[in-house]
Formats: C-alpha cells, structure tokens, sequence
C-alpha cells in the first residue's frame, strides 16, 4: 500500500467516524448492536461465520464509543487526492481522480440525513441503461452502516463485500429457525445446505445483478419524477413520511425494471429472494402482490405476477405523482399529510 492511499484511507475512515459519532445512536439497540457486530467483524478481518469472542466485541464497543465522544463535533475532513484536496462529498471528481489507480470512493446522505462514506478497490465497471456501474469487492475504508448499492449522479456502485455480509446474515438468521418461504426456497436454489460457502458466493453474484436492477428502476423513477422528488426527501424534518415516500419510490423502481427485468430472465432464486426482503411499508401498501402466491414462481405464475407489475408500475408512479404535486404546493403541508397516510395507507394500497 502507498503512500498516498494509506493517507486517502485514514481521511476516509475519519469521516466515517464523525458520521458514525453523529448518528450511529439513532438506530434501535438491537439493530446498533448487531451493527456494531458485524462493523467489528470486518475491521478485524475476521472470516463470516466465525465465533467472535464475546469479551474482545465489548472492549471494542466502548473503546470505538469513547473515540466517536471526542469526535462527534468535528467537520469532515478534505480528502488528499493526486496532489489535491476535495470536499468528502465531492464524489465524482475524486472517482476521475481514482479511476487510474482502480479505486472507487463513495459519498452521500442516505436515510434520515445520515452521511455515508466508503472506500474501495473496483473489481470492474460497465454501461447499462445510460448509467456507469462500478462494482467493488475489497473495502479500505466504511461507515457502521454498509450499504450494498447506490445511484448517485448517473453512477451506481455496487459493494459486493458489504452485499455478501448481507447475505451471510439472511442465511445465518436463516438458519438458526429454518422457516419454510421465499428465503428458504432461494437458499436451496444456491445449494446452500450443501456447501454454504459456495452459495454465498453464487447468491453474491446473483444479487449483485438485482441490485444493478434496482439501481437502474431508480434511475427510470428519477426519470419520471424529476428533482422535485430529492428536494422534497431531503426537505422532510419527520421519519416517517420519508420511508412512506421511499417505500413508494421503491415500489416504482422494482416495477418498472427489477421485477420485468427477473421475470424475463427467468431469474426463479433471485425473485424468491426479492420476495424475501418485500417488507415493512413497501409490503403493507402494496396487498395485492403480497398476496401473490411465491411458491408458483418459475412453476406457472409468471403471467399473474408480470399482470400485478404492470399495474403497481402504474399506480405507483401516479401515487409518487400526487405526493409532488402536493409537495409542490405546500411543502410543510405534505409533510404532515404523509405522517398521518403513513398510519393509515387505505387510500394509497393497490
């Protein structure tokens, strides 16, 4: 490692610790402590499904929460680049910077205002749809939360590391009950009870193609709904009208592209697999593909399942479409509209 990239990488892993110190504590206590788990495994290099001692976690945990307490009030730092510094959010014109030297670096605000920042070494890149992917494998520098993929300014990156610890921890969970479903007819598709590292492999690679699917239906969303629909996430004070509009948007993005796309492909584990993570709000206001029968998918389901998509891509762009024209209108008044719908989805449900 040079140099220079050892510098790149303290200043990248700084930041993530100011972001980290700053919003680390919003998550619920299990979810913080199963991240803390899980950001102590990859900091230490330590192999997934290997016991971590118990003991060397817990002095970990309060040695990082006393390092983000002298932390938490300070600015984010430049990055040193090819000679120069750039803001931390300056992301594509470090990525023009990095590209020689086969390094992708992200940057962004993700979910409730919390910066996210990585670090990584590409694995390789391609053009789909008018969009640049960079796919990443080996990570250098992260946040608590790693999230496997993202769109930002045309460029979807992929981060296959952060999206196999994702996997790892389905299957772990998974495992540990055995329940019959989606997650379990998609693990079996991988032969995981065979050989459950190599399905984690091959379920990384096929997710990793989901996960470009996802980020091109973003993309076609955007497409549709123009800047307004930033402006107003970014503009919301409340949680829960932003996860009632990324919820639809999301909706959206999968019918217009992820759901088509796996259905012609024939794509069986990873539709199954989709079907596991459909949950929460996106599932509660979406009933009528929750009721789909997932058993019949790949065994003479699919013209029944194509028929519900092309409705939702309907309906889910014309309830987005209401959500901006009223944003347009009264920004505050949305804003509390989409608090008091996010209790009461009746009048959005397809």
């Amino acid at each position: 490692m040079t140099k220079e990239l050892h510098r790149l990488i303290g200043a990248v892993q700084r930041n993530c610790y100011i972001a980290d110190a700053r919003h680390a504590r919003e998550m619920s206590l299990c979810t913080y402590l199963l991240e803390m788990r899980e950001f102590y495994r990859w900091e230490q290099g330590i192999a997934l499904g290997e016991t971590l001692a118990r003991g060397d976690v817990g002095a970990w945990l309060s040695a990082r929460e006393a390092l983000w307490e002298t932390l938490a009030e300070d600015s984010y730092d430049p990055l040193p680049v090819a000679g120069e510094e750039f803001d931390p959010f300056a992301s594509v014109a470090i990525n023009q910077r990095l590209a020689p030297h086969g390094l992708v670096y992200g940057a962004g605000i993700g979910r409730f205002g919390k910066p996210h920042f990585f670090l990584g070494q590409l694995a390789y890149r391609e053009e789909t749809d008018g969009l640049t992917v960079l796919v990443c494998e080996r990570e250098y520098a992260r946040d608590l939360t790693a999230i496997p993929a993202a769109l930002q300014n045309g460029v979807v990156i992929v981060r296959r590391e952060a999206l196999r610890q994702w996997l790892w921890e389905k299957a772990e969970g998974w495992s540990m009950k055995q329940t019959p479903g989606t997650l379990a007819r998609a693990l079996a598709a991988h032969g995981y009870a065979d050989d459950p590292q190599a399905a984690l492999q091959r379920m990384t690679d096929a997710e990793t193609a989901s996960l470009i699917l996802h980020e091109r239906g973003e993309h076609a969303a955007s497409g549709l709904l123009g800047p307004d629909w930033e402006r107003m996430l970014a503009g919301f004070k409340k949680r829960r009208p932003e996860i009632l509009a990324r919820a639809v948007r999301d909706n959206l993005a999968d019918c217009l592209v992820t759901l088509p796309a796996l259905i012609e492909r024939a794509a069986w584990p990873q539709l199954h697999f989709w079907f596991t993570n459909f949950d929460g709000m996106r599932k509660e206001m979406f009933p009528l593909l929750a009721a789909f029968d997932t058993a019949k998918v790949g065994a003479g389901g699919t013209a029944v399942l194509s028929e519900i998509v092309q409705r939702g891509a309907e309906h889910w762009r014309a309830v987005a479409s209401n959500f901006l024209d009223r944003y347009r209108k009264d920004a505050v008044d949305t804003q509390d509209a989409l608090e008091n719908l996010s209790h009461d989805l009746t009048t959005i449900k397809l």
